[in-house]
């Protein structure tokens, strides 16, 4: 950091006095400058002054601001011709600033202001009094900053020394391998793990998102399985009652069936006992065999056969239809109620996959009447929130409204009682105001006052015309608690 001293020469030179330019460049790190600026000084009717500049640094990005400076004018002194400028300085504030970037410190400042010095050019009774005793304590203070500065300026030395050591320590690629160094080889490594990040991400949210379809089709799957399970019970239910049905009827139709073979066996059997006392009649042996009776001549036997024969293949033909019209009874019977069960269970297959039907439809309807009532719940709940929050809005809108009413009514009762009060006041001045117009016109009468314990009210009427009377009437009024105890009239002429 570099600081100069500007110097004000002051010399006699026709009665004018020059201020030099004070000196400037302030330095910092990544900082702004500060100077000492200065203004002509004359004397012979004119005025001068000096102004010094502002000093401070500015930190590099990254780091603080700091510094100011502090002007202090001059001023002019003149003496029969000769004029004094009074040196001018500025004071930048000490600042130390760090910016800290990946590879350490950004930048660092330090400033002070510039300072300038009087050189006081002349005979030795240039300055008298005052004027001597004023340029020696500036001088005192010159020197005094002087020093400051010295002294800032060995700090600052030393302050620089040690960071350029840091970054000579700390620079990228050295040897101490600290926190400064190179990390640059590793950058392509970052961005590719970087990538490889991402593309997990997103792989991530997208396995996420297949695993939520997935686990809602298992749910949808799961649900067409508890109803398929349902309707597969109610199927087997179904079938076992059929199957008990079908028992019965099989055991009918094997009791039907011993039947018609018991009937079966009987007829076999009437043909059988038919046939062989037939063949026992026709077997009959043929011989000479002289029967000599004494019957009555007439008899025919092969007649009384043929009318035997003829009556038991009646008898047998009767028997067989009877037992064919019973078989075909009850085989009819048990036709009838075979294709009964048949199309009973027909009519129940087809009235069971209506119901399945009909319950896969309202088991549908369920769950969207619930997911409607979900929904309807939740805007229900969301409503209400809603609402609860608007009413507490109204509520408190409604409390400010009725303290604010409560005030405008207390204000205007206040009011009405304040307008009352100036009526009554109003009424009693009118009446007051009429008594006494009343007494001025001639008339008399009594009256009211507005305030006070006692009043009076003299009027005269003093006429300076000729041939007229001058009275003079004084009315005395006592009043008590706003009222009227006594009235007195003196008439003086």
């Amino acid at each position: 950091m570099a600081f100069q001293a500007g110097s004000v020469s002051i010399r006699r030179a026709g009665g004018s006095i020059s201020g030099q330019h004070g000196g400037d460049s302030l330095w910092g790190q990544g900082g702004s400058g500060g100077h000492v600026g200065s203004q002509s000084l004359r004397v012979g009717g004119s005025h001068g002054g000096w102004q010094a500049g502002s000093g401070g640094w500015q930190a590099g990005s990254g780091g603080w601001q700091a510094g100011s400076g502090v002007a202090h004018a001059g001023s002019v002194v003149g003496h029969a011709g000769y004029g004094v400028g009074q040196a001018g300085f500025g004071v930048g504030q000490a600042g130390f600033g760090f910016g800290f970037d990946q590879a350490g410190f950004a930048g660092s400042g330090f400033g002070d202001g510039a300072f300038g010095s009087v050189q006081v050019i002349g005979g030795e009774g240039l300055f008298p009094g005052n004027e001597k005793e004023t340029m020696q304590n500036l001088n005192d203070r010159l020197a005094a900053y002087l020093d400051k500065v010295r002294s800032l300026e060995e700090a600052n030395t030393e302050l620089e020394r040690k960071i350029k050591e840091w970054y000579d320590k700390h620079r990228p690629g050295s040897s101490t391998g600290g926190p400064g160094r190179d990390y640059s080889k590793y950058y392509q490594a970052i961005d590719d793990l970087n990538k490889k990040i991402i593309d997990a991400t997103i792989d991530n949210g997208r396995i996420v998102l297949q695993i939520d379809n997935a686990r809602l089709a298992a749910d949808d799957f799961k649900l067409k399985y508890e109803n398929e399970l349902v309707l597969r019970h109610s199927v087997e239910a179904d079938i076992n009652g059929l199957r008990r049905v079908l028992e019965e009827l099989t055991l009918t139709k094997s009791h039907q069936e011993m039947q018609v073979e018991s009937l079966t066996e009987e007829l076999l059997f009437l043909k059988k006992n038919h046939e062989e006392e037939v063949k026992g009649l026709k077997g009959t042996p043929v011989g000479d065999i002289d029967v000599q009776m004494n019957a009555a001549a007439g008899i025919d036997l092969t007649k009384i056969l043929n009318d035997m024969r003829a009556q038991y293949e009646g008898l047998a033909e009767k028997n067989r239809r009877e037992a064919e019209e019973q078989f075909h009874k009850r085989s009819g019977d048990l036709k009838q109620q075979i294709s009964s069960n048949l199309q009973q269970g027909q009519t129940s297959k087809t009235e069971m996959t209506d119901l399945r039907r009909s319950l896969q439809a309202l088991e549908i309807e369920l769950q969207s009447l619930l997911a409607h009532k979900k929904s309807l719940e939740e805007t229900l709940a969301e409503t209400e929130g809603r609402f609860c929050l608007q009413i507490a809005q109204m509520q408190a809108t409604i409390s400010s409204i009725e303290e604010q009413l409560a005030a405008i009514r207390a204000d205007m009762e206040q009011q009405s009682s304040d307008y009352e009060q100036l009526l009554d006041i109003k009424t009693r001045l009118e009446k007051e105001i009429e008594t006494y117009r009343r007494l001025l016109d001639g008339q008399g009468g009594s009256g009211s006052s507005s305030s006070g314990s006692s009043s009076s009210w003299s009027s005269g009427q003093a006429a300076k015309v000729p041939n007229k009377v001058t009275k003079v009437r004084t009315i005395i009024e006592e009043i008590h608690d706003g009222k009227v105890v006594s009235t007195r009239v003196k008439e003086e002429s």
